[in-house]
């Protein structure tokens, strides 16, 4: 049931196993022909309902491992399992991430013919839902995110920070159990980036959806239950599971 913000209300939430467990054994990922190695061997678990942020340099392998956990991407060697099964079995990776992944992007990848709300509506296209349930949850994530007075304005005529605020409205629409999140500070303002964040793990707080978030931000990343740093394509350091 939703309570008009777009997600399942909080005295719903952190249902057992409402979140995506991921865990990730040896991955090794190359590309130009083996020319340029983004992940060297990387291993990481992330229960379920983890918040999880992962941070390090530049080149590092930050966002080959997260567009790996959202099987967005292939991988060269190691495993992928996701809630204990191995995601090789999965038959359907992209029916997969629509049903159960949402992402947020650093630049916020709108399509700029569509208002903000057609485009917070894209991930619902195709699940056979009836017209007004698809508005009702555009509406809900729309407002939760503050846009609801600019919803028939198209992307391209919003301001960056909007975009990126949409952007999130766009992720969190269809309640995914697991967000994943690039950089999604990177392009805003600190006021801007500090309200993405928060909306964020007030999305996961309410419905138990496991995060991982990619950031630069040392700030970012302590707000989060874990913090993880990659370093030469390798889990540099696991950090510390914040207490259950």
């Amino acid at each position: 049931m939703e309570n008009g913000s777009g997600i399942a209300p909080r005295s719903a939430s952190r249902q057992v196993g409402r979140g995506i467990a991921l865990s990730a054994t040896g991955l090794r990922k190359s590309f130009d022909n083996g020319l340029v190695c983004a992940l060297a061997g990387a291993d990481l678990e992330v229960p379920a309902g983890e918040r999880v942020a992962v941070t390090g340099p530049t080149g590092c392998g930050k966002t080959t491992l997260l567009s790996i956990l959202g099987l967005l991407d292939g991988f060269d060697e190691g495993e992928v399992r996701i809630d204990g099964r191995p995601s090789a079995g999965i038959r359907s990776p992209e029916r997969w991430r629509a049903e159960n992944v949402g992402i947020v992007f650093q630049l916020h990848h709108l399509l700029p013919h569509l208002t903000a709300a057609e485009n917070v509506g894209v991930p619902l296209v195709g699940r056979g839902l009836p017209r007004s349930a698809v508005r009702r949850m555009v509406d809900g994530a729309i407002g939760r995110v503050g846009l609801t007075h600019r919803a028939t304005t198209l992307a391209s005529r919003l301001s960056g920070g909007e975009r990126q605020l949409a952007a999130v409205a766009r992720a969190v629409v269809g309640t995914p159990r697991l967000l994943l999140a690039d950089e999604p500070t990177g392009s805003v303002d600190s006021a801007t980036g500090a309200r993405i964040v928060q909306l964020i793990l007030d999305f996961s707080a309410a419905t138990g959806a496991t995060v991982v978030l990619v950031t630069h931000e040392e700030a970012v990343a302590r707000r989060l239950d874990r913090v993880v740093v990659m370093r030469d394509g390798l889990i540099a350091d696991a950090g510390r599971r914040a207490p259950s």
